[in-house]
């Protein structure tokens, strides 16, 4: 069993702790110091599985605009368009293709990748079933709703700009 480092259970406290405080939207004391208390309890249990290399990577502005601006900006304008392109097959009686397609990715961090499938399958028309390791090189297996081509184009196809936004914050 890995020994949890004090960084770690520091990092995953503070994020936890701004989460409690987003969910209950309140400073009374009470309430401070019930998040406090459950915020380190689940830090003590979770830190080892939550952080594995640098505690305070998330601290570096950078990266914390490039995340803000990825789950403020540029995901919520590629599920708009999804919902619009879903909206257009659905009403516009457009022909459906429904299959599983084979993309590649070129994410290295597993935060990044997992991060990948759930925008992924968070898009309406695909679903992510299963990331495996082929070549040095991870590729997914999605379900899509119009499985007419496979590979590179079906990748810019499904995940447009989303790869690249995800990769300017999880990666080094």
């Amino acid at each position: 069993m890995r020994k949890t480092k004090a960084p770690a259970v520091i990092a995953t406290f503070v994020v936890c702790f701004l989460f409690w405080l987003l969910l209950t939207w309140s400073v009374k004391p009470q309430e401070l110091i019930a998040g406090a208390v459950v915020s380190l309890a689940a830090a003590l249990f979770s830190a080892r599985f939550f952080i594995h290399e640098k505690a305070f990577w998330f601290a570096n502005p950078a990266k914390l605009f490039t995340g803000l601006f990825y789950w403020v900006c540029v995901f919520p304008c590629e599920l708009i368009k999804a919902n619009l392109h879903m909206a257009k097959v659905v009403l516009g009686g457009c022909k459906v293709k429904p299959g599983i397609v084979k993309i590649p990715s070129s994410l290295e961090s597993d935060y990044g990748r997992a991060a990948l499938a759930n925008s992924i399958t968070l898009t309406p028309g695909t679903i992510t079933m299963e990331i495996v390791e082929e070549e040095g090189k991870p590729w997914y297996y999605v379900h899509w709703i119009e499985a007419e081509s496979d590979g590179e184009e079906a990748g810019e196809a499904i995940k447009g700009r989303m790869e690249k936004w995800i990769r300017r914050f999880w990666e080094k």
